[in-house]
């Protein structure tokens, strides 16, 4: 795609939303040429307004959709998630069932390491949302307390779509509702949150060296939670 537009800026609505408009004009939704995108925070409208700024250059510069990941989750939100949440609610608290944080190595000193690393976060989940989890040794899925699953389902329930949309893209690389939880609520930013998640790669890695193919995945998954861990973070500023 080629840039159409000149300026890029942040906007309130009559309704107290924002948009992003290029050139007064409003960014609609993808495939929706008569669809606004709706935004409820300034600080997500102007973020996205400077990326697309930034996108292509100057005018008649080429753009993809990905020079606009914060536009894609957000248009995620508005048009797939906010008119019924419920199947995104119910596909993220699936990962609850088997959360990685759960199941614990037969090695004992990478089970040590797993212990002081998880632990806490899974005590805080089940303090803060009454959601205890069972943890287990090997890969064999272990059965969840079913009052715990039904508060991280509610919990989920509890967030805007937007941060629905944010933890559909951290979620499944990181292969752990509760560490998407604890990237929502700021309890660990999205550094922390790939280093607990891929704590067993990497302690393979120091044994047996790096892998290329390893690597590469490592780097789609940082730049799918980073961006999710942006926009949960842009959401709460005032």
């Amino acid at each position: 795609m080629k840039r159409f537009w000149n300026t890029a800026v942040a906007a309130r609505q009559a309704d107290g939303g924002f948009t992003v408009l290029l050139d007064g004009r409003p960014v609609r939704l993808p495939g929706e040429a008569t669809t606004t995108l709706r935004l409820g925070s300034a600080a997500v409208a102007e973020a996205i307004a400077a990326e697309w700024a930034a996108a292509g250059g100057g005018q008649g510069g080429a753009f993809t959709a990905e020079d606009v990941p914060l536009t894609r989750l957000a248009g995620t939100a508005q048009a797939r998630i906010a008119p019924d949440p419920a199947p995104t609610i119910q596909g993220l608290a699936a990962y609850g069932e088997t959360d990685l944080l759960c199941y614990r190595a037969p090695e004992r000193a990478l089970a040590a390491r797993q212990v002081e690393a998880w632990q806490p976060l899974l005590d805080w989940v089940a303090l803060t949302h009454d959601a205890p989890l069972v943890a287990t040794t090997g890969l064999m899925p272990v059965p969840q307390p079913a009052a715990s699953l039904a508060a991280l389902k509610a919990a989920l329930a509890g967030l805007t779509p937007l941060s629905l949309a944010a933890l559909s893209a951290a979620v499944p690389p990181l292969g752990s509702l509760v560490l998407g939880l604890a990237l929502q609520a700021g309890r660990i930013d999205a550094e922390a949150a790939m280093a607990l998640a891929t704590l067993d790669e990497m302690h393979q890695e120091r044994l047996w060296g790096q892998d290329a193919e390893a690597l590469a995945r490592r780097q789609r998954m940082a730049s799918d939670v980073g961006l999710a861990a942006r926009l949960l973070a842009l959401e709460q500023i005032a």
